[in-house]
């Protein structure tokens, strides 16, 4: 059995409105692919081991011998999928993802840090910051796993960087839109060809 694992950002949740809409359109079209969207803590040890973890338990679970296992990422989601999509070789849709954490996460530094969809408080430290940075992939190996959907209007991160950072891959490139990514749900069938290696263009 697929599996499809939505990694969502920075401070977001599994309620957010993109992992709604991939959840709800499984559901209702391809109830054979198991959906996983773990809630994941700004932390980056304690996210990473999350992630790795759901990767290997769907492996245990599965007994076939090729683990169909999709990841779709939102901004800081984009960074994971890409760091999952190497460790693993899967395949991965970024859609505006976060590229240059270095200039971008220190300003979280120290400071009481909400998610957006329930009470938590979060607070990191700058080692918190430096224990991301070593997640980071310096170069992308296999290009043909990453399909990156950006929109012009991104207000939260610059766009230009991450056509840069994944230059060679396939890439969607909408003027206008916001950090949402606006209408992302009609990308969501396109997406699950990507993954099947069907035309999804």
């Amino acid at each position: 059995m697929a599996s499809l694992l939505y990694i969502h950002g920075f401070l977001s949740s599994p309620l957010s409105a993109k992992a709604q809409q991939v959840e709800h359109w499984l559901l209702l079209n391809r109830p054979d692919i198991a959906y996983h969207c773990p809630q994941l803590p700004p932390y980056p040890d304690q996210c990473a081991d999350i992630l790795d973890g759901v990767i290997k338990d769907i492996i245990a679970k599965d007994n076939s011998e090729k683990h169909n296992i999709y990841l779709m990422g939102s901004s800081l989601g984009g960074f994971w999928a890409t760091w999952l999509a190497e460790r693993y070789q899967l395949k991965a849709v970024l859609i505006n993802p976060a590229v240059n954490i270095e200039t971008l996460m220190p300003d979280y530094i120290d400071i009481d840090l909400k998610n957006y969809h329930h009470n938590d408080i979060y607070r990191l430290s700058e080692q918190d910051i430096k224990g991301l940075f070593s997640y980071r992939v310096d170069r992308l190996t296999t290009l043909n796993n990453y399909w990156l959907l950006t929109q012009t209007g991104d207000e939260t991160l610059d766009y230009r960087l991450a056509v840069e950072r994944y230059k060679g891959c396939h890439q969607t490139i909408e003027e206008g839109g916001d950090h949402s990514f606006q209408k992302f749900e009609r990308f969501i069938p396109q997406a699950l060809n990507f993954f099947e290696g069907k035309p999804f263009r």
